[in-house]
């Protein structure tokens, strides 16, 4: 991250008149997440045509490039709100491929909420505020958007509105993303920011069509939300998939386990939570989001996305044809449900960004009845759970805690029946996913493996 940015929003933040969030509960209980502000926004984002990344860049009112404009401002009236508390910053590149026949000027808008202990420590929530018709190359069409992807970048605004009023140890990116529909060209472009300004990337909450209960076929589904998460690490070279497959870790990629956090997260929130549906793969079958460019680099993330999806609704010029109309407008929404999602995401993010990362861990257990879990310490740990689970079952069991002091524990355990893990506790009770002793368990990029010398 830039020192002399980070620096100055760190000096920004010592004089904004935000809350003191010392308390875990404190902002989680103050999360006020607005129906009609998630509507308004969504009102706004289809009032621009087409926000398909190839439109008209300069035109005030239409086009990708006008779409743009407005998230920047709408970011930055948020900063306002806190004393200037958010960094705004527009990454930006020329693309081209098989669904941009000429180079093409493609801009992120992320609004950066600098940590006060770890600037360097970062969670983001992400979402493409590109649309399309029918037609992906389709500059000209209205493409109204409004589920796919309008319900996650109004639902990136909303989390910025709440969570701007406190301060966090680690820092917090609201992302904006281009370019999704031709290529996942935003998420690269965020993937490549990442790892320029050197950040540690703890987890990536990406948001793709969240908006929506009904299904194209009738079904509904408004009491549950799904979470993909890869499996085997995308950023595993060959030496590393073999050790996976030798001593387990093809279940335990961090993604996998941020998953497990959040479905944990989502049963403890109160009777009106959504309930988190894991979907044990990457992203639905045959398509992709742009969390896949962060796995790549070894980022932990996940796509969340409505429980059923509504194709009839998305992807489709606005029409009706046949009796059925076609179209996504935001008639065909749900937007108690898209307030219930921003809840779950605004709740996430607030507790990822007060806990430290999840340590680094191994477990000795080859050949003895008894299993050896050691790991490295984490910067602003205060304790330690250990953790254990079955190696068919699919959530963590807690077996003990320790003091901040203690970096290893041994476990009456045979260790080739169970996988092993341990999370780190802060202060203020705010606990990180758990990091498994597999195997690219850690939450962290992996080394890039040296090619072998030729002969």
């Amino acid at each position: 991250m830039n020192t002399r940015l980070i620096t100055a929003a760190l000096t920004v933040l010592a004089c904004a008149p935000v809350l003191p969030a010392t308390a875990l509960a404190q902002s989680e209980a103050d999360i006020a997440i607005s129906e009609e502000r998630l509507r308004a926004d969504i009102d706004t984002l289809v009032g621009f045509g087409t926000r398909n990344t190839l439109s008209v860049q300069d035109h005030p009112t239409r086009g990708i490039g006008a779409a743009r404009r407005w998230a920047e401002a709408e970011f930055r009236r948020i900063s306002a709100d806190c004393g200037d508390c958010l960094q705004i910053a527009l990454p930006e590149r020329m693309v081209q491929g098989r669904r941009i026949a000429q180079p093409t000027r493609l801009v992120n808008v992320l609004a950066i909420q600098p940590g006060t202990e770890r600037p360097n420590e970062v969670v983001i929530v992400s979402a493409h505020i590109d649309s399309m018709a029918s037609d992906p190359t389709d500059a000209t069409t209205d493409a109204p958007g409004a589920n796919d992807d309008g319900s996650g970048t109004v639902l990136v605004f909303e989390a910025a509105r709440n969570l701007s009023r406190f301060k966090f140890p680690t820092t917090i990116v609201y992302a904006v993303l281009s370019g999704e529909e031709q290529g996942l060209y935003g998420g690269k472009l965020l993937a490549d920011y990442a790892e320029e300004q050197g950040w540690v990337v703890k987890a990536v909450l990406n948001n793709d069509i969240v908006g929506g209960s009904h299904g194209s076929d009738g079904f509904v589904d408004d009491a549950h939300v799904r979470v993909f998460s890869e499996a085997v690490r995308a950023d595993a070279g060959d030496g590393e998939r073999s050790d996976m497959r030798r001593n387990r870790g093809e279940n335990d990629a961090p993604s996998r386990n941020l998953s497990r956090w959040l479905a944990e997260l989502s049963e403890n929130d109160g009777d009106d939570a959504l309930s988190v549906r894991q979907v044990w793969r990457a992203d639905r079958m045959g398509r992709g989001g742009d969390h896949l460019p962060m796995l790549d680099k070894g980022f932990p993330a996940v796509r969340i996305s409505v429980a059923v999806e509504d194709y009839e609704h998305q992807h489709q010029n606005v029409r009706t044809e046949g009796g059925t109309f076609y179209g996504d407008v935001s008639a065909e929404m749900d937007f108690p449900y898209l307030a219930r999602v921003t809840r779950l995401n605004t709740l996430a993010l607030a507790r990822l960004a007060r806990s430290p990362m999840p340590p680094r861990v191994k477990a000795d257990a080859a050949v003895r009845t008894d299993t050896l879990v050691e790991w490295e310490s984490a910067e602003g740990a205060t304790g330690y759970a250990v953790w254990r689970r079955r190696t068919d079952n699919a959530a963590w069991q807690r077996v003990r805690e320790l003091p901040a002091s203690t970096t290893s524990t041994t476990l009456d355990l045979r260790g080739d029946d169970w996988i092993i893990g341990v999370s780190s506790i802060a202060g203020n009770g705010a606990e990180s996913p758990v990091a498994a002793a597999v195997p690219g368990g850690a939450f962290y990029p992996l080394p890039k493996e040296e090619a072998p010398e030729s002969e």
